[in-house]
């Protein structure tokens, strides 16, 4: 199963990505959470999950972690078009990363035209896809698709990182950024309460929430109780990445919710 495969992970103190100061620090740390799920599973990145992972765990504000995460040839594209766009010169900027991995104003500036030759041009995705499913792809940049992690998840479908193939339902719900309350905390156990991602009538829906348990692993010292009950973390391959607020959650369901509706139309 896949969740035998996936080592335990850290959650790094919550203030480092919840801080108001937008700088390229945080957002390099904050990135790596988000990235280091399907890099240890050896689906995206560099195989250097294990530096990564150190890193994160110290916190560490070293370029070489920047280094890593360029190396992701999904992700790091992205990045560099979402900053484009919005003249922002560090595609490590937290507001761009905050628009890839869950959504916000920055992803509305984006020009359909040059999301197109992005899509083309830096991820090649004329030539991985046929004719037809590229076609039916780029339609959907004229009825709102945006250039953010579940608009590649839900409708590219074709895994571009490492391993090139198809999504199954199970890896679609896994990759996705999924979004959900804490309800308990039982040391390194977490059960968090989510939507869980099903087939209904022939379409991807968002089913009725459910409890799912995660697991983290502290060896700093960081004390538990810096999570707590109530509190909405974002999920992304089993790995818990960040407490996020009832705003952030309802951007993201937004986003997640718009890119399940544009792949249902090609399913």
């Amino acid at each position: 199963m896949l969740n035998d495969r996936l080592e335990v992970w850290q959650i790094m103190p919550y203030s480092t990505v919840l801080s108001s100061n937008i700088n390229t620090t945080d957002g390099i740390l904050r990135c790596s959470r988000y990235a280091f799920g399907p890099n240890r599973l050896h689906y995206c990145g560099p195989d250097a999950n294990r530096e990564i992972f150190s890193y994160i765990e110290a916190g560490a504000q070293n370029p070489g972690l920047e280094v890593l995460l360029k190396a992701f040839r999904t992700m790091f594209p992205y990045l560099k078009f979402i900053a484009q766009a919005n003249r922002i010169k560090e595609p490590f900027d937290n507001r761009v990363v905050e628009a890839y991995w869950i959504g916000n104003e920055l992803l509305e500036n984006i020009d359909m035209n040059k999301f197109y030759r992005h899509l083309v041009e830096e991820h090649g995705l004329k030539k991985k896809l046929d004719g037809k499913s590229f076609e039916r792809l780029t339609a959907k940049l004229r009825q709102g698709a945006v250039p953010t992690h579940s608009f590649h998840v839900f409708d590219v479908w074709r895994r571009t990182g490492h391993i090139e193939r198809e999504h199954t339902l199970e890896s679609l719900d896994s990759c996705r950024i999924s979004w959900g309350m804490v309800k308990k905390l039982d040391g390194p156990f977490i059960a968090v309460e989510t939507e869980p991602l099903i087939y209904k009538n022939g379409k991807l829906v968002l089913g009725e929430p459910a409890l799912k348990k995660i697991t983290r692993y502290f060896n700093t010292g960081i004390d538990i109780d810096e999570l707590k009950a109530g509190d909405t973390v974002s999920v992304h391959w089993d790995v818990p990445c960040e407490v996020i607020t009832q705003k952030q959650a309802q951007i993201l369901r937004k986003y997640t919710l718009r890119h399940i509706q544009l792949a249902n139309q090609t399913l």
